[in-house]
């Protein structure tokens, strides 16, 4: 049996090119701690949360406005037995007009139930995707981590009282 990979969806009012230029720079969505470039094909990036989570991506594909396309090139979890488990992991944002909004569809492919991050991965990619990568794209400001790479405690309080 082969289990679905993680997805999420957010729907906006703004247009396709805003959510593209939001998803683009996920220094304000999911950490001002990010080192590298993460607008154009093979860009590469790297994110760094303490010594829990440090990720390499590289972006394989960019569509203006309609798709994003992130390999993890290599991963480290200290909360896993496979600290490597996101490794090879493709990170897809597609961007769909819906008459007058804006379907933002993520999807992690290689991120499924089976994996021993997924609860923990499938809460932190809702508290990015739903909460600050929507404020992002909706209010102008995102919640990512501060650059120190501690958590934003606001996002998550936000997120868990709805």
């Amino acid at each position: 049996m082969h289990s679905k990979n993680y997805t999420t969806s957010i729907e906006v009012d703004q247009t396709p090119a805003e959510v593209f230029r939001a998803i683009t720079n996920p220094r304000a969505w999911w950490s001002e701690g990010i080192e590298g470039k993460t607008e154009k094909l093979n860009d590469e990036f790297v994110y760094n949360y303490r010594d829990v989570h440090r990720a390499h991506m590289k972006l394989t594909e960019v569509v203006p406005d309609k798709k994003v396309v992130w390999q993890v090139l290599d991963n480290y979890f200290n909360f896993t037995q496979d600290e490597h488990e996101w490794k090879g992991d493709t990170i897809i944002f597609e961007i769909t007009s819906t008459g007058n909004k804006t379907l933002l569809q993520f999807t992690q492919i290689g991120l499924t139930p089976e994996n021993e991050c997924y609860e923990v991965c499938e809460k932190g990619w809702g508290n990015y995707i739903d909460g600050s990568l929507y404020k992002l794209i909706t209010t102008g400001k995102g919640m990512p981590n501060p650059k120190e790479g501690g958590f934003n405690e606001a996002l998550l309080k936000e997120i868990t009282r709805s």
